[in-house]
C-alpha cells in the first residue's frame, strides 16, 4: 500500500510540469494556433530560470526569467502566426529546433560545463514545504501524498482552477473560444482577432515559463540538454486528448505522469519465466501510452474550427 502512495506522490510531482504546458497550449490552441512549441518554450523557460537563479541566488528570479523566456519565444511563434500568417506547424517546429541547439551552446559558453549549468545551492532553488495542518493528518496514508510538494505544485492546482473560469466564465474566454471558432463572426462583431491571439500566446509562454522553471528549479536543480525530454508534445498529447478542455486535459497528463511514475519503479524488476525487463522497453511505457491514445482519440476528438488556418482580415 505504501508503494502505492509513493507512486501518487510521485504522479503528482511530474504532473505538474505536463499541467502547466497542456493549459498553456489551451490558450493558444483554442485562439486558433497550433502551438508545437510548447517544448521549445520549456526549454527555453528551464535555461533562463536555471541562470538567473545561479546569478541571483532566488529561485523567484529564475521563475520570473523562466515565464520571461517563456513569453518571448511564445511571441516569435505569434509574430510568425499571426502577424505575418506563416505555417504554424513549421514555425513550432523550427522554435523548438532553436532552442534546442542554442540552449547548450550558450550554457557551454557561458559556464564551460559541457552544455549544462551549475548545480544551483538550497537558497536558489524551491524546496518542499510542510503545510501548518501535515501533521494532523500524519496518519493517512492518501492525504500524505497531497503534502510535502514544493509550491509550484500549489501554484499548478490553484492555475487549474483558474483557467478553467478564465476560459468558460469571462469576458476574455469567451472571446478566446469565439476567435478560435469563427474568428470573421468575431471580427465582424468589433473583437480584435489578433490581438487575443496575442494575448493567448503571451498567457502560453508565461504557463510554459512555469513549467520549464519548475524542471530545474524543484526537480533537478540545473539545466541539461534538451531536459525537457518530449514533455512539451506529450502536453499537447493530453491536451488532445482532453479534448482542449482544462478538467480533461488535466486528467490526461495525470495518467501519463503516472505511467511515467510507474516505468521509473519498474526499472530493474523482473517477470517471471521472462527475466528482467530492458530499462529501454519501460522507459518507453508514456510514448507508446501517447501513440495509444492519439490513435484511438484523435478521431474523435473536435478541435477548435479555425485552428491551423491563418486569419486575413475581410475588407
Amino acid at each position: 500500500m505504501d508503494s502505492f502512495f509513493s507512486v501518487l506522490d510521485a504522479t503528482i510531482r511530474v504532473a505538474t510540469p505536463l499541467v502547466l504546458a497542456a493549459l498553456a497550449g489551451l490558450f493558444s490552441e483554442r485562439s486558433g494556433i497550433v502551438d508545437l512549441a510548447l517544448e521549445g518554450k520549456m526549454l527555453a523557460a528551464a535555461f533562463a530560470a536555471a541562470c538567473v537563479a545561479y546569478m541571483m541566488q532566488s529561485p523567484w528570479a529564475g521563475l520570473a526569467a523562466g515565464m520571461a523566456a517563456g513569453v518571448m519565444v511564445a511571441l516569435l511563434h505569434g509574430i510568425v502566426s499571426i502577424g505575418y500568417n506563416g505555417n504554424q506547424l513549421i514555425s513550432g517546429v523550427a522554435l523548438n529546433m532553436m532552442v534546442s541547439g542554442l540552449t547548450p551552446v550558450l550554457a557551454l559558453a557561458w559556464f564551460q560545463q559541457g552544455g549544462r549549468t551549475p548545480t544551483l545551492d538550497d537558497a536558489a532553488r524551491f524546496r518542499s514545504i510542510e503545510l501548518p495542518f501535515a501533521d494532523a493528518i500524519a496518519t493517512s496514508a492518501p492525504l500524505k501524498a497531497l503534502f510535502g510538494h514544493n509550491i509550484l505544485v500549489y501554484l499548478a492546482l490553484l492555475v487549474i482552477v483558474v483557467v478553467s473560469w478564465v476560459v468558460y466564465k469571462s469576458r476574455f474566454g469567451l472571446r478566446l473560444r469565439a476567435v478560435g471558432e469563427n474568428p470573421h463572426a468575431a471580427d465582424a462583431a468589433g473583437i480584435n482577432v489578433k490581438l487575443v491571439r496575442y494575448l493567448a500566446q503571451s498567457i502560453s509562454g508565461a504557463l510554459c515559463g512555469v513549467a520549464g522553471a519548475y524542471l530545474v528549479l524543484a526537480q533537478t536543480g540545473a539545466f541539461i540538454q534538451d531536459m525537457t525530454a518530449g514533455k512539451g508534445y506529450l502536453a499537447l498529447a493530453a491536451l488532445i486528448f482532453g479534448k482542449w478542455r482544462p478538467w480533461a486535459a488535466v486528467s490526461g497528463c495525470l495518467l501519463f505522469a503516472f505511467t511515467d511514475a510507474i516505468q521509473i519503479r519498474l526499472q530493474g524488476s523482473a517477470l517471471p519465466l521472462i527475466g528482467s525487463i530492458p530499462d529501454a522497453f519501460i522507459q518507453a511505457i508514456p510514448y507508446v501510452l501517447t501513440v495509444v491514445l492519439l490513435a484511438g482519440f484523435m478521431g474523435k476528438a473536435v478541435a477548435p474550427k479555425a485552428i491551423g488556418v491563418p486569419f486575413v482580415k475581410s475588407r
